[in-house]
């Protein structure tokens, strides 16, 4: 794994040793920031240490792609897309897979899998991959199941992809990626970042909507 070095195991958990592994790796290390990177790295770690925790049956391959292309949608060729930063991360998945002929049982996986990230509730019913793909984000993003990964094996994985200042970076990542297209935020979480780090901004109301709608009744 020459692309990966020394970075291509953590608390038991390996990263792919595949074509399809390498190629991602190297597509988005080269389209993200080191923050962005590391991030990536960590929810796939993160999210696959739950998975073996919960013996759920998952494709580390797909679990891969997917948790490294979480957040390409961020990145300034996305800025004017109009469309929410997870489709357009998860629409990259999916071109970079479909070249390499993944099965599109696989592409739909980990198409949800980034798509759904930011929607809680809903993809820990789904598949394994799009369960662990959310799983693996909340845990490094906002600390939820914090103390079911064994401080060992947390430190493991940091120590491979540390967190210097990563609460307030990452807050600025998310805000620079949605501030241009500040319609995409409506009724997501991505909404509570524009409110609290762009001047002026106002979310969208679904009350307001309803009833400012152009039906009568």
């Amino acid at each position: 794994m020459a692309m990966i070095g020394d970075f291509s195991a953590a608390a038991g958990i390996r990263v792919p040793d595949s074509t399809l592994a390498r190629e991602a790796t190297a597509l988005v290390r080269d389209s993200v920031s080191e923050l962005i990177y590391d991030h990536s790295r960590r929810v796939y770690f993160f999210g696959a240490l739950q998975g073996r925790d919960r013996n759920l049956g998952f494709d580390p391959e797909l679990l891969y792609v997917a948790a490294m292309f979480h957040d390409l949608g961020l990145g300034e060729p996305f800025h004017g897309s109009g469309r929410r930063f997870e489709v357009d991360s998860a629409d990259e998945a999916r071109r970079f897979l479909r070249e390499r002929q993944v099965p599109e049982d696989g592409v739909r996986r980990v198409w949800t899998a980034i798509a759904l990230h930011t929607t809680p509730g809903v993809p820990e019913f789904m598949e394994p991959e799009v369960a662990l793909v959310t799983a693996g984000v909340e845990y490094d993003v906002l600390g939820i199941g914090y103390h079911d990964i064994s401080e060992a094996d947390r430190a493991a994985v940091v120590a491979l992809h540390p967190r210097p200042g990563f609460k307030r970076r990452i807050l600025d990542a998310f805000t620079e990626g949605v501030r241009h297209k500040p319609q995409t935020t409506f009724g997501n979480v991505k909404a509570d970042v524009l409110a609290h780090y762009v001047p002026g901004f106002v979310r969208g109301d679904f009350v307001r909507t309803i009833l400012d709608s152009p039906w009568a009744e």
